[in-house]
Order: structure tokens, then C-alpha cells, then sequence
């Protein structure tokens, strides 16, 4: 799942993944917050450290998948490119993949401001923030675009759960 800071991405995932668990499904949410903490606590926000980051939560998340796990992946994940070699490597793997946009617009997600970003850069206290000052790359073909405006989590959730179950469902 790729969008903005604020756009929803993680608070979907979490819902998503109550409803897959709910339905008897192992999901797990891969919030890339935490991997920012932990395993990519080595890497700053340059361009060279995100790419490097998308590249080590897209292996997490493959290892995590072949496991048989449904992996909800919320990452801003700024560039197609690294979203693109994740894909990759997925495929190649012959683990499935799709890629979601969280579409909100940046005006939106400066209102949420969950974690107080977009009013930190405001203030000029944050340079390089994603989708402002920093680039971020919106995904050309995703396999499903979430409009997350004027929408409720749960439904927003629904419609993910919906539109990735062929991935997860066993055949009968």
C-alpha cells in the first residue's frame, strides 16, 4: 500500500487485516513505521536511504508472504522504481502482489496530520517531506486505487479485502 503520509494507509491495513482474521485468514500488517525503528533504524531520508528502505520491507514482506501469510504493507514508498523491483521480486518468486494507492490528496492528509508532519514543515522544522518538498512518484497502473476521501476505514477496508481475495482465497 502506497500514499502520502496521512492518507490512511496503515489505519486501512489494520482493518483490513481484522476483517481477513476474522474470515480465518493469517494477515499481517507491516507497517513501515515500525521497520523504520528496527531494522531500518540505519537509514535516513535521502533518496538513496528510501529506496533502500522500500527494498528491505519489500524482502520482509516477500519472506513473510512465502510463509503464507497475508502481508498488508502500508510504506509511503515514494518511487515507481522501487515499488517496481518489489513486483519483481514478488513475481519471481511466485509470491502474489498488487500494488495499492492510498489516494489522498495532499491537502487532505495536511489536515489529518497524525503525526504532526505537515505542520512541522510548515514551521520549517522538516525539510524533505514526501509528496511537499520531497518527491513522490503516484503509481501509474495499480491493481486497485483507494479514494479514501468522504469514505469510512471499514469501507475503505471492505473494498481491499474485496479486490485482494483472489490472492488469498484457496480453491475449492
Amino acid at each position: 500500500m502506497t500514499g502520502l503520509s496521512g492518507s490512511g494507509k496503515s489505519t486501512i491495513a489494520n482493518e483490513a487485516a481484522r476483517i481477513l482474521f476474522d474470515a480465518g485468514a493469517h494477515a499481517y500488517v507491516l507497517d513501515g513505521d515500525n521497520l523504520r525503528h528496527g531494522l531500518n533504524s540505519d537509514l535516513g531520508f535521502t533518496d538513496d536511504d528510501r529506496a533502500e528502505n522500500v527494498r528491505r520491507f519489500g524482502e520482509v514482506a516477500l519472506t513473510l508472504a512465502d510463509a503464507g501469510l497475508i502481508v498488508l504493507a502500508p510504506v509511503i514508498s515514494p518511487f515507481t522504481a522501487g515499488r517496481n523491483a518489489v513486483r519483481r521480486r514478488h513475481h519471481d518468486a511466485g509470491v502474489p502482489f498488487a500494488e495499492v494507492f492510498v489516494a489522498t490528496p495532499v491537502g487532505e492528509c495536511a489536515e489529518r496530520d497524525p503525526k504532526g508532519l505537515y505542520a512541522k514543515q510548515k514551521r520549517g522544522e522538516l525539510v524533505g517531506l514526501t509528496g511537499v518538498d520531497a518527491p513522490y512518484e503516484a503509481p501509474e497502473s495499480p491493481e486497485l486505487v483507494l479514494v479514501t476521501s468522504n469514505r469510512s476505514v471499514i469501507d475503505c477496508a471492505g473494498e481491499l479485502v474485496s479486490a485482494l481475495s483472489h490472492l488469498w482465497k484457496t480453491p475449492s
